[in-house]
């Protein structure tokens, strides 16, 4: 038993024949009296009674008319909503992200869609675990090109990044000021700490000479906002974006140390499924996300203003 078949008994009786409803559906009367004796013959009783003159639904035909014509109604409108979805971006896009991807390049780029598309809802949700975006129910995440997985579609996201070691002049006039990596070694290092356990390493590089180093200190800590919130009270040398630190190395309360021992690190990558039927909010955003102009966003120098 198929659904079009239920579909046909209904436009055959208000139709009031086969002829009427084959002329509306663009078939053949025959081929409308093959599904109608097929549909009897599954369900064991007759739903219409025929004459040469007229087509009359049987008692059992009116019976299932009640509840089928509503029905079919409910199915109408539902595809109907899918087509506006497909069309007109409706509906809600939850994108899982790290915290510093979340604050500096989706915020701005979300506000950004939200004002061109009003009827979309956006859900970013700042988490710096690695996680499975289908079986968590995201539409989309965000990480570094080196962690995603290759069934993923990924689109550049942002310009390029760059960590910058800061800390207080107040820091520096105490404990002194370090000139090369090699002086981090032994002094007081706000430590970041991920989800997963292990402790962030601070990578430099210079003259095609790079380096890493394990940071050393008292403080360990878990997100960027606390790690310079720790060097804005001196409690140390901290290691974050540079787009995190850039209001207060303007105006003066941070300093940045080892400018050129930081390389631009590649930026972030958007990365999605890869389905052949986006919905129609989705395409909205990953064609906004390509046309975004980050130019009037200061993410890649340092202001001086």
């Amino acid at each position: 038993m198929r659904l079009d078949t239920l579909d046909v008994f209904a436009a055959i009786v208000r139709c009031g024949g086969f002829r009427a409803a084959a002329a509306e559906r663009g078939v053949s009367s025959a081929a409308l009296s093959q599904s109608i004796g097929t549909l009897e013959a599954a369900l064991g009783i007759r739903l219409l009674n025929r004459t040469t003159r007229s087509v009359a639904p049987t008692e059992a035909g009116t019976r299932l008319l009640e509840r089928l014509v509503p029905a079919l109604q409910d199915i109408r409108l539902a595809i109907e909503d899918l087509n506006q979805m497909r069309e007109r971006p409706t509906g809600t896009i939850r994108i899982n992200a790290p915290g510093p991807a979340v604050d500096h390049v989706l915020c701005p780029l979300a506000f950004d869609f939200m004002r061109a598309y009003p009827d979309v809802k956006v859900e970013l949700i700042s988490d710096a675990a690695i996680v499975d975006i289908v079986q968590q129910g995201f539409d989309a995440g965000v990480r570094f090109g080196q962690q995603l997985e290759q069934d993923m579609i990924a689109v550049p996201l942002g310009p390029p990044l760059r960590y910058a070691i800061v800390a207080s002049p107040g820091y520096l006039e105490r404990c002194g000021t370090p000139l090369a990596p090699a002086d981090l070694i032994g002094r007081d290092c706000v430590r970041r700490r991920f989800p997963g356990g292990t402790t962030a390493s601070w990578r430099f590089e210079k003259d095609g000479a790079s380096l890493e180093i394990t940071p050393e200190g008292r403080l360990t800590l878990s997100s960027a906002h606390q790690e310079l919130q720790a060097a804005l009270a001196g409690q140390g040398l901290a290691h974050v974006f540079v787009d995190y630190a850039r209001p207060h190395l303007n105006d003066g309360s941070l300093v940045e140390l080892l400018r050129d021992w930081s390389p631009n690190l590649p930026g972030w990558f958007l990365y999605y499924p890869n389905r052949r039927y986006p919905s129609a909010a989705m395409s909205a955003f990953l064609h906004h996300v390509r046309e975004f102009d980050w130019s009037g966003h200061g993410l890649t120098a340092i202001r001086k203003d």
